[in-house]
């Protein structure tokens, strides 16, 4: 019998494995599907360019087909090893914007305002820059300058510059707005993913038991109490009981496994053949990501990470050798963030990821020659989309339905993401390694054009929310302790309970939320940040 089983070893687990079992009268049980972070290219940042495809860290899911995007069926690759999705994914910490917290409390979710969840963004923190009011330096995950950057991000910077754009040295800091070089959850050359920064320093507390390879199948009930998790192994099925069941698997795996157990929509859940434990509309509805177009450029010098076999091999050579050069670099070293000219308030509403490579269908299709990428996204997008089951078999990936650019108002926001990002690359500090436009093409340059390009192109860069929604109101899965509506001893703890998608990259705000549960679950008095 365990106090607590955690369900799911990644961005959020590791966190909660590390502080629940700080105290050592708590029995804790960490269940991953994934196997062991022992990968090199997982340790290596660079290394991402070839984690794409590997399925033995990646659940590689697919969207059903999306109506505006040509019924193309979208990549969504999360993590499927220690650490999640942060041991694959390009390491930029991005806290959000100040507003997007005080927009949840405002919905609802009392104590999770800015000034309410600041202090847990701190705790978790080693920043290499010092302390401050926006930075914690007593953390275990480190964020850090990037210690190689390409000199094509110096150059994005200028061409951001000349184009009458802020520079910010720090996303992080009084001001999100503006363009800079992103800082990165490393440590020493190497990625430092949730499993290395939390889970490695209380890996051999004898209260934590994690246990690897485990598909957690069903949250175990008697009546609406959750008493455990029936998971497998191999070919053998397995149950383990606990207090209290908190599964931490995501914005997709975590809505799955409640309909898996019974917990969800009714008419659904029996379409199924499965026994409804308790009727919860929400669950998997709410889903949101940031719809992500890249522009690409062929680059007229040698000087991008468009490496050949060669090059790679000495790349990684010189890494695993001394922790230096192109294999520190997590690829998309600069961006920024923008108020476009269709912004609704004085929020910036688009972000950029600058990447010195070509880089074209999450870099599976690699194109010949050197060049440079822009990502674009939509900081808020307004359609929503849902998780359902595909199938009855907990083996089988759920039905994913982002349904994007089903509300009127992104599509006009995807086009804005094409046109500053033309104009970014068309800026003078280019000149000297700007080749030809290789997507959308200088010849496409119609409203009609763009959306067919949009249409074609268009990706998740990897940030979906909101499908276990923590609030008040009827949709709601979650209160504001994170505690499943109706049920007892059942928690939802990761990016799935975010009532609306933040501002950024989702790694840092899903740390956060582990930060803030642990002190929940632990009867931890309040934080809150100085005034």
């Amino acid at each position: 019998m365990y106090d607590f089983i955690i369900v799911g070893a990644g961005s959020a687990g590791c966190v909660l494995a590390n502080r629940l079992s700080a105290d050592p009268s708590n029995k804790v049980l960490l269940l991953e599907a994934g196997g062991r972070d022992i990968n090199p290219l997982i340790h290596m940042p660079a290394g991402i360019g070839r984690l794409a495809g590997n399925e033995t860290v990646n659940w590689g899911f697919l969207t059903e087909p999306e109506p505006r995007l040509n019924n193309r069926r979208l990549w969504w690759p999360r993590g499927r090893v220690l650490g999640g999705s942060s041991s694959i994914n390009a390491m930029c910490y991005i806290r959000a914007q100040p507003e997007d917290y005080d927009h949840w409390a405002e919905l609802g979710s009392s104590g999770w305002s800015f000034a309410e969840v600041l202090p847990y963004f701190l705790r978790s923190q080693q920043q290499e820059r010092g302390a401050s009011p926006l930075h914690g330096t007593d953390g275990t995950l480190t964020v850090k300058d990037l210690d190689h950057v390409n000199p094509l991000s110096a150059i994005f910077l200028d061409a951001a510059s000349d184009c009458g754009f802020p520079l910010n040295p720090d996303f992080n800091g009084e001001t999100q707005e503006g363009f800079g070089l992103y800082q990165v959850t490393q440590r020493n050359g190497r990625r430092c993913s949730t499993s290395v920064a939390f889970l490695n320093p209380a890996r051999n507390r004898p209260n934590l038991t994690l246990r690897t390879g485990a598909l957690a199948c069903k949250v175990l009930t008697d009546g609406t109490r959750a008493t455990g998790v029936e998971f497998s192994v191999g070919r053998r099925l397995k149950r383990e009981y606990g207090a209290e069941v908190i599964l931490c698997g995501g914005a997709i795996n975590s809505p799955h496994l409640m309909q898996l157990s019974g917990i969800g929509p009714a008419e659904h859940l029996r379409d199924f053949g499965i026994d409804v434990v308790h009727d919860l509309p929400g669950v998997g509805e709410n889903l949101q990501d940031h719809l992500d177009i890249c522009t690409i450029h062929q680059c007229t010098k040698p000087i991008t990470y468009d490496f050949g076999l060669l090059r790679e091999a000495w790349v990684g050579l010189r890494f695993f050798l001394t922790r230096s050069g192109p294999g520190t670099t997590n690829a998309a070293e600069a961006g920024g963030f923008v108020r476009s000219r269709l912004a609704s308030d004085s929020r910036p509403d688009i972000q950029f990821h600058f990447v010195p490579a070509q880089l074209d269908d999450h870099g599976r299709n690699r194109l010949p020659g050197h060049g440079f990428t822009l990502h674009a996204c939509n900081l808020r997008p307004k359609s929503r989309g849902r998780i359902q089951l595909g199938s009855a078999d907990p083996a089988e990936p759920p039905s994913i339905r982002p349904d994007y650019l089903t509300h009127p108002d992104d599509m006009p926001m995807m086009l804005e993401c094409v046109r500053i990002s033309r104009e970014l690359f068309a800026a003078a500090p280019f000149a000297p390694y700007r080749g030809d436009e290789i997507f959308p093409g200088s010849e496409i340059q119609s409203v009609a054009g763009l959306e067919a390009f949009v249409r074609q192109k268009a990706e998740t860069i990897y940030h979906p929310v909101g499908t276990c929604k923590m609030g008040i109101d009827d949709e709601a899965v979650v209160d504001p302790e994170l505690r499943v509506r109706g049920m007892q001893g059942l928690r939802v703890v990761d990016a799935s309970i975010m009532p609306t998608l933040v501002s950024g990259n989702t790694n840092a705000p899903t740390i956060m939320i582990a930060e803030k549960a642990a002190a929940m679950i632990l009867g931890e008095p309040e934080a809150r940040a100085a005034a």
